[in-house]
């Protein structure tokens, strides 16, 4: 599976972006689509992720109400809809893959096999 990665942008802050991952390369029914972000100095962390069958969701808590996880079937594609950013939202935000993930690892990074490029989110004060 090939993962690509789009949307990232500057904002201010309390603004919105919609960050877009396409997936090729292999049917993604038994797929878990994960986001995750990494700042300079620090490790990769969770935020968001959706399991192409049956939508089941899980969000870092911190961003559950501000970030919201879906996909497009018909497109093969997950988004990121995040909402009231703050300059401790600015990141390079990476998406993720995994098959046959049982609920309880959606969290975990080190659940997920594939990854895309990053996109670079900043948000300004």
């Amino acid at each position: 599976v090939q993962l690509q990665a789009s949307g990232g942008g500057l904002v201010q802050s309390g603004g919105s972006l919609r960050l877009t991952c396409v997936a090729s390369g292999g049917a993604l029914s038994s797929y878990t689509m994960g986001w995750f972000r990494q700042t300079p100095g620090k490790e990769r962390e969770f935020v968001a992720a959706v399991r192409w069958s049956g939508g089941s969701t899980a969000y870092k808590d911190s961003e559950k109400g501000r970030f919201t996880v879906s996909r497009d079937k018909s497109k093969n594609t997950v988004y990121l809809q995040m909402n009231s950013l703050q300059p401790e939202d600015t990141a390079v935000y990476y998406c993720a893959a995994s098959q046959g993930m049982i609920l309880s690892n959606m969290r975990n990074i080190n659940a997920y096999a594939y990854w895309g490029q990053g996109t670079q989110v900043t948000v300004s004060s």
